[in-house]
């Protein structure tokens, strides 16, 4: 049905709390990028309105710091634009904060607790390898 796949990637240590803000972070950078995935909004029978939601499904992966090091590696490698989320950032509160706590690291020296791409999905595959579904 699809030809592309979205697909989020998230380190296999973190907190719940800590899992569940990341994808909510990353597939925002998902939609931000890739409108056009944004369906109709929802309406239910009493005639209230809901937000749209993504009309692609999203597969939510596991993988520990070397496996998604690799991915990350691997996104740029294939010049995939990725929505990222590294540790440091969990101790800010904006996005500004975010940005530039985000600018004082390299991908060699990045601490990635997530990322997200949404890309063909043989190379979606070819990227994640290594990941597992998340549990």
């Amino acid at each position: 049905m699809f030809d592309t796949k979205i697909a989020i990637v998230l380190r296999n240590n973190l907190q719940s709390w800590q899992t569940l803000n990341v994808t909510a972070f990353l597939m925002s950078g998902i939609t931000g990028q890739n409108p056009d995935i944004t369906g109709e909004a929802y309406k239910d029978r009493a005639g209230n309105l809901y937000n749209a939601l993504s009309i692609q499904p999203i597969i939510v992966l596991s993988a520990n710091d070397e496996a998604i090091s690799t991915i990350h590696r691997r996104t740029l490698e294939r010049g995939i634009t990725a929505s990222l989320f590294i540790e440091e950032m969990f101790a800010t509160g904006h996005d500004a904060a975010n940005r530039a706590v985000f600018a004082e690291y390299a991908p060699d020296d990045a601490r990635v607790v997530g990322i997200a791409i949404r890309a063909d999905k043989k190379i979606v595959d070819k990227i994640t390898k290594g990941a597992t579904m998340h549990r």
